[in-house]
């Protein structure tokens, strides 16, 4: 849609503010003894009417002429409804079949769980158990890194695997103890301790720890915030994981070493400088435990090329690699056996594990103490970011694998759920365990209910395989965690990729890795993810948004026929230009030449020897790189600004103002500077493409409105049309419309009478039939309209051809159109007319009496 302004007129929404601080000098400096009751009055009274009343009403006027034309020249109207905040309320509120929706949504497993067979048994059963005995050694070494006993593990492990399957979306995934989350855990008890030494167990931290983290995830599962990890980039936790695999091995190196008197929960640089200094205090642990990393390496190693030499037998390899740490362990714990079988109760060649009390002897009511959740709430945002996260990414990477859909609000409570009833059970903060969910994504698990098995084995080795674990050796736990963790260290060819995709992120992850090293890794993933968001918010506050010049194009495509290498094969397609050069009878033309609008410059990938050229002169297009918000707004609008102020000349030299009335920082009119400039022509217009805008706020709504005073200014005694291009949220358009933006500028609603409009219509109607949605291209080859869409009869009357056609937008905002084509279109036409009208009134001016043309 298009239009054409007729006279310079000052805009009704451009004055709203004005009229309003008129309005509040005029109440302010009423004389009288008036009470602040009937100034206030005064006040509403006055705004309302000066703001309100005048511009709605010569608004309204200009709709209803500007609906009688549209019905005039397409045979149809369409008038836009402006969203309502009653309406948005509305929406919000549910409807019943949207509460029952959400309550099966709650428990995902109500849908499947009615489908359950046979061979799903049999599959669950396999990968369950498979992946229990992969699971006991490691939660026994996790709960270590959490500074409390092995059991601890198994009790955090299993409730993950009994309850996950009641609320999770998907079938790949252990939620238990992490070599990450454990180490988290420790490191709060540790500073809980510090601060208050022998006020609180290190079992009943980790159980609060656990309860609040749970409570938290639940409440945001439930209230479907999932979106919200959307807000944590992936370099940071990278660099933190990365950070924690650094820590966690230098805080098991000197246990591997049988190194004792080193403080590991000091800066990872100390202990690793710490643990090099006392090397010559290793003990017999450490046999066990290089051995058992050694040994951990070889299998996996074997494994993996004989998976590689015998496909047919993938399946056996994998699961055997899979179980490499139940065999090292297994084996260690023998050799142990051996050892101390015949020993002093007192006397041990090396660490072993020792007791461990049967069964869930944990299980209980966690102590809800208010002191002790105040403490730990300080911890939590870290914990709660890492747990998620990791969560998250392992569920959506196994879900792109196999094809499902993870729902990231419904994995936060069945988290939420397992680490709620984690401290009842005896159990700390648990998560999902990538390594965990690779044996059982490679067990070919079927559903969730495989964690039920898992549960099983776990509960057997708590109540029948506790004698046993005593004789464990912490050298070969150690092992097993360093192994399992040197595999989370981001690799270099990772960090290529970073450095090839965004380098400044590169710089933040190493950042986070030296912080951590040096520091701890709450600081490191503070600064990392603070890091990050700087990184965004400069991204947005300088997004450079690009004018745009037109350029013609025309698409052609190679025959499939052309040069075939034989006169029956006609499959092949040469891509030869001097092939094309020589026969263009075997090209096509797929359609007309089109105009395209690409940017100025050469700071883009297009071909730099294609020349840009203006859409038309004074018509300027410009396009927001990203969204169009508070952040950026003073930006764009002064860049907006300074470029068409550069680029064109104002319409008349002297602007009017006195020197004593001119601002100290408005230079005056120069003559040189005009002369300089008369080549450039006059500002007609500015197309914004808003195709990148979805919403926008009041404070790019007014830099809006001051760019268009400040234009209007300068293009005096011409105005300057805004067209709109792309803007399809009700509300941004509704804000738009209300400062004034979308319509033509007149000075009164009789003169769009001849306004010279056109419409976008569309025979694609809801309910048409296939005839009545061919009417609009049957209309378009029998029917040729002119400006006014009316054509003459051979009597020369005007007449309507009549069809079934309707605006694409509302009528009533005639310059917010529906691709930035049409509203280029527009305002070219629109300002060849302004220009055919100042050449003809200069032309009338000139041929007057005394104007100095006379002979």
């Amino acid at each position: 849609m298009s239009g054409s302004k007729l006279k310079t007129s000052p805009n009704n929404a451009t004055t709203n503010d004005s009229n309003l601080s008129s309005s509040v000098q005029n109440v302010s400096s009423t004389p009288g003894r008036t009470t602040s009751g009937s100034r206030l009055k005064t006040f509403l009274n006055n705004a309302t009417t000066k703001v309100l009343s005048a511009s709605l009403t010569n608004r309204s006027k200009q709709t209803a002429s500007l609906e009688q034309i549209a019905r005039e020249t397409i045979g149809a109207t369409f008038l836009e409804e402006d969203p309502s905040v009653a309406e948005w309320f509305r929406e919000l509120v549910p409807s019943s079949h949207g509460v029952t929706e959400y309550v099966r949504e709650l428990f995902p497993s109500a849908r499947w769980v009615r489908r359950y067979n046979v061979h799903w048994l049999v599959g669950d059963a396999i990968a369950g158990v498979t992946v229990g005995l992969v699971v006991v050694p490691q939660a026994m070494a996790y709960a270590l890194l959490a500074r409390l006993t092995p059991a601890f593990g198994l009790y955090t492990t299993f409730t993950g695997a009994c309850l996950y399957w009641v609320f999770g979306t998907s079938k790949d995934i252990v939620i238990g103890t992490t070599a990450v989350g454990s180490l988290l855990v420790g490191s709060v008890i540790t500073k809980i301790e510090a601060e208050h030494p022998g006020v609180y167990r290190p079992e009943e931290i980790a159980h609060a720890l656990s309860f609040l983290a749970g409570a938290v995830l639940f409440v945001f599962g439930v209230l479907r915030l999932g979106w919200l990890i959307e807000f944590i980039p992936y370099v940071p936790i990278s660099a933190f994981v990365t950070s924690a695999s650094v820590t966690i091995i230098s805080t098991q190196l000197p246990i591997v070493l049988g190194i004792t008197g080193i403080n590991t929960r000091e800066p990872p640089y100390k202990v690793y400088t710490n643990t090099l200094k006392n090397l010559p205090r290793a003990k017999l642990d450490a046999a066990i435990g290089i051995t058992s990393i050694v040994l951990l390496w070889v299998i996996r190693d074997v494994c993996a090329r004989m998976e590689i030499r015998q496909p047919h037998k993938k399946r056996m390899w994998s699961l055997i690699s899979s179980l490499r740490l139940t065999f090292t362990i297994l084996l260690f714990t023998f050799i142990s056996w051996l050892v101390h079988r015949n020993g002093a109760a007192g006397q041990k060649k090396f660490r072993i594990v020792g007791h461990i009390e049967k069964g869930l002897s944990h299980a209980g009511v966690p102590r809800m103490d208010s002191k002790l959740f105040g403490l730990v709430a300080s911890e939590l945002p870290a914990i709660i970011i890492i747990l998620i996260v990791e969560h998250i990414a392992i569920a959506k990477s196994f879900g792109r694998i196999f094809n499902y859909t993870i729902v990231p609000s419904q994995e936060m409570i069945a988290q939420g759920a397992a680490n709620l009833l984690s401290p009842f059970v005896g159990g700390y903060v648990c998560t999902g365990s990538f390594g965990a969910s690779a044996v059982l994504s490679k067990a070919a698990v079927r559903t969730p209910l495989a964690g039920l098995f898992s549960a099983m084995v776990l509960v057997l080795a708590l109540y029948a395989l506790t004698a046993v674990f005593f004789y464990i050796p912490n050298a070969a736990l150690a092992g097993l965690i360093i192994h399992c963790t040197i595999n989370l260290i981001t690799p270099p060819k990772s960090l290529y990729k970073y450095w090839k995709l965004s380098p400044f992120e590169l710089f933040i992850w190493i950042c986070g890795v030296v912080i951590a090293f040096f520091t701890d890794l709450e600081t490191a993933i503070y600064v990392t993810v603070g890091l990050s968001f700087a990184m965004l918010l400069i991204r947005m506050a300088k997004s450079p948004g690009r004018f745009r010049g037109s350029v013609g194009v025309t698409r052609i495509v190679r025959g499939s026929h052309a040069l075939s290498p034989s006169p029956d094969d006609v499959t092949s397609c040469s891509s030869s230009a001097l092939t094309m050069a020589i026969h263009p009878e075997h090209t096509e033309t797929t359609e007309a030449s089109r105009q395209v609008y690409l940017p100025y410059g050469t700071k883009d990938s297009r071909n730099p020897n294609i020349k840009v050229e203006p859409a038309y002169p004074g018509v300027f297009i410009y396009r927001f790189s990203e969204n169009f918000n508070y952040i950026n707004q003073a930006y764009h609008i002064d860049y907006l600004t300074s470029y068409i102020k550069s680029h064109t000349r104002r319409t008349q030299i002297d602007d009017g103002i006195r020197a004593s009335d001119r601002l100290w920082c408005d230079a005056p009119p120069s003559a040189k500077v005009d002369e300089e400039k008369s080549a450039l022509p006059i500002l007609r217009a500015v197309v914004l493409d808003f195709s990148t805008v979805n919403i926008i706020d009041i404070t790019s709504i007014q830099g809006l409105i001051d760019l268009r005073h400040t234009l209007d200014r300068y293009a005096a005694p011409a105005l300057v049309e805004w067209h709109f291009a792309g803007v399809h949220n009700r509300w941004t358009r509704r804000a738009l419309a209300f400062a004034g933006f979308g319509f033509p500028t007149v000075d009164s609603v009789d003169e769009l009478g001849s306004w010279c409009p056109a419409y976008t219509v569309t025979a694609s109607l809801a309910g048409a039939t296939e005839e009545e949605q061919r009417d609009l291209e049957s209309l378009r080859s029998r029917i040729r309209y002119d400006e006014a869409g009316r054509r003459l009869s051979s009597k020369g009357t005007l007449h309507r051809e009549k069809s079934r056609v309707e605006p694409v937008y509302g009528v009533d905002r005639p310059f917010f159109h529906i691709d930035l084509h049409d509203a280029v279109d527009a305002a070219v036409r629109d300002a060849k007319k302004q220009d055919e009208r100042d050449e003809m009134s200069s032309r009338s001016t000139s041929e007057l009496p005394g104007s100095g043309n006379e002979q």
